[in-house]
């Protein structure tokens, strides 16, 4: 299956999931500008430029992205670090 993202109601969030799990547990996981996290596939999506927050819960994670980035060029970058951590 690999990584599949998917369109939510907010225009400036993507959903990507996978099928694998990636997070253990019933809690979900966010990360605002400016904070960090112990999941260190969240902060390095908070490094790719154009990121403004993450939300991950189970096999996903949403990105919500800055209002003047493009996902087009935002969508490609997010895969390639969901996928160097093997999902």
């Amino acid at each position: 299956m690999g990584v599949i993202a998917e369109a939510t109601p907010n225009p400036n969030a993507l959903k990507f999931t996978t099928d694998s799990l990636i997070f253990e547990g019933d809690s979900s996981i966010s990360v605002m500008p400016g904070n960090t996290s112990e999941h260190a596939i969240l902060n390095d999506l908070m490094e790719v430029n154009g990121v403004d927050n993450v939300f991950g819960y189970q096999n996903f994670i949403t990105v919500n992205k800055a209002f003047d980035v493009e996902w087009d060029e935002l969508k490609p970058k997010v895969i390639d670090v969901i996928e160097k951590y093997g999902y």
